[in-house]
């Protein structure tokens, strides 16, 4: 019997869920341009494949494990760090994907609150994760620049952030002003850590660029093209990004209401991923928000159901990503049936940890199945030495005086005279 993908994600992701309960509200949805019933991928319908032996490994991988799967020289992996709404939830956090290409490079696009606990688990080193492109500046796509910052510097990362986004229609209303008052705002966690650890992964490099400039060039690196254009949501600053490498384009949307640059540069792309939120009566229902307010926002500052569809029926990609709203058994459906009035083409509801695997030949998606308790990876560059001068002690002399010794140096001597000797410390 074939079954459709989403009974296929739901069966398996069950079971997954003895030991990973993020899994359990995978869904993914595959349908033609013909517009005949949903399919599953033949990947996802092998649940394994054919296994020769009773010694032997299944040959196919229907799940995605981190740091398992080395790239192809002309391979993308999307992965779906955050897919969800503002208020927090436990098994959605706030818009982020990460990007990552067979070069090596690695791509955030948003990193909205919660959002770094998904990214953790994939265990890759810090040193590669130091580039964040921003859509906007709403707390639900960059909310958790703070712990990529200082949880990046205290496990590993050996140099500067670098975080790419939009101008505002004034200076205050841009990502520079917007980063510069977040590191005031981290004062004093700036200060005391660059007194014990080295100040320079401490910094943040920000390119600023004009959010009104059609399909410009934001980053030109490595193969890698990288442009912007307007989107609409919510007041002038908004951006979509496309990411184009070895012939291919992945188009991140941002929050955007349904515009004709969207139309008219996300054309053709391999990857398409766009809002499609949640309807008006469930905002009303579920959301916590008056009539009034749930038609505007339902309709007007972000995309429907419907007019997602419309989008990518414009736009024709290869598969298309719908994301930002909490999918569950109550509203999926809902939103489904509403893309499908506009929509027949390849798509995916997003959940997180959801990852896709993108060639020019076959687009691949499976669930991640990732630890609880993972530890950061260390990269191939040894993090740098704290600073022997130069940097102020942020704790004063009133502060150290009130140390208790030397009954607390005495218990700890054997264990730092045994460190300094294993790592050759003077």
């Amino acid at each position: 019997m074939k079954y459709p993908s989403f009974a296929l994600n739901r069966l398996f992701t069950t079971v997954l869920a003895i030991s990973f309960t993020t899994a359990v509200f995978a869904v993914g949805w595959h349908q033609g341009q013909s517009g005949q019933s949903a399919t599953a991928i033949s990947e996802a319908e092998a649940a394994g494949g054919t296994v020769k032996g009773p010694n032997t490994a299944a040959p196919d991988r229907y799940v995605y494990y981190p740091g398992t799967e080395v790239l192809g020289d002309e391979e993308i992996r999307l992965f779906a760090c955050g897919t969800g709404l503002p208020a927090a939830r436990r098994d959605q956090a706030a818009t982020c994907f990460l990007v990552e290409l067979g070069n090596g490079d690695k791509f955030f696009f948003d990193i909205g609150t919660g959002s770094m606990a998904n990214v953790a688990a994939l265990m890759i080193p810090y040193d590669f994760l130091n580039k964040v492109f921003l859509t906007h500046l709403h707390t639900d796509h960059w909310g958790d620049l703070a712990t990529l910052w200082a949880g990046g510097w205290t496990a590993g990362r050996t140099g500067p952030l670098k975080v790419w986004g939009p101008s505002g229609a004034t200076p205050e209303m841009g990502t520079k002003y917007a980063v510069e008052h977040f590191l005031k705002a981290y004062n004093w966690d700036l200060k005391t850590r660059n007194f014990k650890l080295n100040p320079a992964p401490g910094k943040i490099d920000v390119i600023e660029f004009d959010y009104k400039i059609e399909n410009q060039v934001v980053y030109e690196q490595n193969g890698v093209t990288i442009r912007s254009w307007p989107a609409i949501h919510a007041g002038d600053g908004p951006v979509s990004y496309s990411l184009e490498w070895k012939g291919m384009k992945v188009v991140i949307g941002g929050d955007t209401y349904p515009n004709k640059w969207y139309i008219k540069y996300a054309a053709n792309a391999d990857v398409a991923i766009h809002e499609t939120f949640l309807t008006p009566q469930e905002l009303v229902k579920m959301y916590g928000q008056s009539p009034q307010q749930a038609i505007g926002v339902g309709t007007n500052i972000h995309t429907s159901p419907p007019a997602f569809g419309k989008v990518m029926s414009a736009i024709k990609p290869r598969h298309a990503i719908g994301y930002h709203f909490f999918n569950e058994e109550s509203t999926r459906w809902g939103i489904y049936d509403g893309v499908r009035q506009t929509y027949s083409g390849p798509l995916s509801l997003a959940v997180d940890n959801m990852v896709w695997n993108i060639t020019k030949d076959k687009i691949v998606e499976r669930m991640t199945v990732s630890p609880d308790q993972a530890w950061s990876v260390a990269g191939p560059t040894p993090p740098p030495a704290p600073p022997t001068s130069g940097v102020a002690d942020p704790l004063s002399g009133a502060m150290k005086a009130g140390r208790w010794n030397p009954q607390a140096t005495d218990a700890q001597k054997d264990l730092v005279d045994s460190f300094m000797k294993e790592y050759k410390l003077k």
